[in-house]
């Protein structure tokens, strides 16, 4: 099964690019969301953890 997926696959012109984009999206995600959090201040961080805690 698997050698006819790959068959079909590699018939398909410019199926290369689908798993290099798949990764640079990935990559530059989780880039951006590890800069986004990495910004937050500290006083934010604080009050955010305290709102479980609120009546």
């Amino acid at each position: 099964m698997f050698e006819q997926i790959k068959h079909n696959m590699e018939t398909i012109a410019g199926v290369a690019i689908f798993p290099i984009l798949s990764l640079l999206i990935f990559f530059f995600f989780f880039l951006g969301l590890g800069i986004w959090v990495y910004s937050y201040k500290k006083e934010t961080v604080d009050e955010m953890s305290q709102i479980p805690l609120e009546d």
